[in-house]
């Protein structure tokens, strides 16, 4: 079917981290999450603000729009549920009556939802959940053809899968079913330890290096069963999400000596050991699974997609020791990109339309799809407050930026179209000088506002990777991280059996602010094609310091969403001991700026991650 203008939005939401996408004769327009625009971190309601921002972006009404497509199946899904309540009765109740309001009001309810609420009169389409995944995994991709992986907590009924793409048809092959799930089973160490559940599994595995893997063999001997594809069965015994409110329960704190820690106390050196310890298993897990893929599959290039794709060290695992060629992983690839996923399946498998495929790992085509603010909005921002500000010449923006960042500035920096998906891009990031060791704390505590073991990760010139670590490809989405080059590290201390922020503060190579305990770094390259006023920047600073790489996190602080308007950005800029503040020709510095005033307990406001 080749319609002349065929015009898809696929929608994903009430779970986490709802979002929009569009597409126009099967070509990406725009996505965006919700939480962007409501400011509510992990934002799980109906993404309204991010689908009318995807009309807008895309200059067409609701009238025009021929399919709007859900991620999910929620039939299964309340299967599922209802299965699992039925297994746990009467524990289960609880979860139960917590759930059905929102079931019986909208989930049952999505194509009378969204026609009411969008006004829409067309189809409502659905595609299951481990499907969505692999269309945006696979569709996305530079390869003609590939293996698909898909790994997360749980979809309808499947917590993983594996199939193939080949043109512009996908194979499904074999599913892992719930309750068993590499996902949970992350996710209940997540807990655990006193971070949020589908929040804080990126913060468990930066902890994991202040660890030893002590409890590894106790993991895989007590709470999974472990097959060599990679598929595990676990002991629900352990575990209280199937009938309860929470991930772990009695017996599992009694296996790990003592309860789960509470959030915003200490973290012991038992729950460093614990991080190290399950982040090892799940790299065990993922090699199982990929080598299987591999074999069954016989396919030299592999797609990755789901919650688990975003343990970019068990990525890193995948692509060292594993026996794939190439990895693409979808940079959204989370149930964001469920969204995606859904409108490219029904182009490609409902419409039968074939598959154009670039051959290159473009970051533009796959991350730069949100909304972006021309000069004359910035502008009409900035007078209409009486802020104070500097014009950057074109000429001139790259190495203005780039002199201050070598000066020890902190720069909060905003140009072009916002970054689909968790990590900040260059598009919408904090910047900061790799050399400096004070650069992680000042950022940490001062500007984060967040826990100061985090490490932070580098941009680097695509060409210039292998001159700073052992990486010999691009990665254009920090999906990956790589070891420090030797010649740049300095020798570990003789006793480095510190206290953590003890450990933290020594040097360990001549970039370490980004350099992590384990002398790795989560990096993202970035070439000409991929963000060209990005890549100027880093190149100036290249001129000036003879590296050619810098720090970049997400302009942001700790319990709230990525910047994504001016407002959004200057106020995280006032909020914060930030220095400068670019938003795309226009320059703030923080002395100039008139006092701020707000409430004071505005991080109160905001609910930790």
């Amino acid at each position: 079917m080749h319609n002349s203008e065929t015009v898809i939005i696929g929608i994903s939401c009430f779970y986490h981290d709802s979002a929009a996408c569009i597409l126009k004769n099967g070509e990406v327009l725009a996505a965006a999450q919700e939480e962007r625009f409501s400011r509510k971190k992990h934002d799980p309601r109906l993404p309204v603000k991010a689908f009318a921002y995807c009309l807008e972006e895309a200059g067409i009404d609701i009238k025009d729009v021929d399919y709007i497509v859900y991620y999910d199946k929620p039939f299964m899904t309340f299967e599922r549920l209802l299965m699992s309540c039925l297994t746990t009765a009467p524990k289960g109740l609880r979860t139960w009556l917590e759930a059905m309001p929102l079931w019986l009001g909208k989930k049952l309810h999505i194509p009378k939802v969204v026609k009411k609420e969008f006004g829409y009169e067309g189809d409502v389409l659905f595609t299951e959940h481990h499907e969505s995944h692999a269309a945006s995994a696979f569709y996305p991709s530079p390869f003609e053809e590939a293996a698909i992986l898909t790994v997360d907590g749980v979809g309808e009924w499947a917590t993983a899968s594996f199939g193939f793409g080949r043109g512009k048809d996908i194979h499904l092959l074999k599913e892992l079913q719930f309750p068993d799930s590499l996902g949970l089973l992350y996710s209940a160490f997540t807990y655990f330890i006193g971070f949020k559940v589908n929040s804080g599994e990126y913060k468990l595995m930066g902890l994991a290096p202040y660890g030893e893997p002590r409890y590894k063999d106790l993991i895989l001997t007590e709470l999974i069963d472990l097959k060599e594809d990679g598929s595990l069965r676990m002991d629900l015994s352990y575990f209280d999400f199937l009938g309860g409110l929470r991930m772990t329960n009695r017996k599992f704190s009694r296996l790990f000596n003592g309860p789960p820690r509470k959030p915003e106390t200490e973290i012991t050196q038992r729950e460093m050991d614990i991080a190290a310890s399950i982040q090892a298993v799940t790299e065990e897990v993922v090699l199982k699974m990929v080598h299987h893929v591999h074999h069954e599959t016989g396919q030299k290039n592999l797609c990755l997609a789901g919650g688990v794709a975003l343990n970019c060290v068990a990525n890193s695992k995948i692509l060292t020791k594993g026996p794939f060629e190439n990895v693409w992983i979808q940079p959204a690839a989370g149930d964001a990109g469920g969204a995606l996923g859904s409108a490219l399946s029904v182009w490609h498998r409902f419409l039968d339309n074939d598959r154009n495929v670039s051959g290159t790992h473009n970051s533009g085509k796959s991350s730069y799809l949100g909304p972006w603010f021309s000069n004359a909005q910035v502008r009409e921002f900035l007078d209409g407050n009486g802020y104070p500000y500097q014009t950057l010449s074109a000429d001139k923006r790259a190495m203005t930026v780039a002199q201050k960042i070598a000066d020890g500035k902190i720069v909060g920096y905003m140009a072009g179209r916002m970054e689909f998906g968790p990590r900040a891009l260059g598009a919408r990031s904090i910047l900061g000088d790799p050399r400096s060791k004070e650069t992680q704390t000042v950022m940490n505590l001062k500007i984060k506002y967040r826990e100061s073991f985090r490490p932070f990760a580098p941009t680097v010139l695509e060409e210039n990777v292998s001159d700073y670590f052992e990486m010999d490809r691009s990665s254009p989405y920090m999906l990956f991280v790589a070891k420090v080059n030797k010649d740049r590290c300095l020798p570990p201390p003789a006793n480095d059996d510190l206290p953590m922020l003890d450990r933290l503060k020594i040097k360990r190579s001549d970039i370490p602010a980004v350099t992590h305990l384990d002398y790795t770094a989560r990096l993202q390259t970035v070439s000409e094609e991929d963000k060209k006023d990005y890549y100027d920047i880093i190149s100036a600073f290249k001129d000036l310091t003879g590296y050619g790489v810098i720090v970049n996190t997400s302009f942001n602080v700790r319990g709230e969403p990525i910047v994504c308007s001016p407002l959004d950005a200057y106020r995280c800029f006032m909020r914060t001991d930030m220095d400068i503040l670019v938003m795309e020709d226009f320059m703030l510095l923080k002395e100039k700026q008139p006092k701020w005033r707000e409430k004071e307990n505005w991080q109160d406001e905001l609910e930790l991650d």
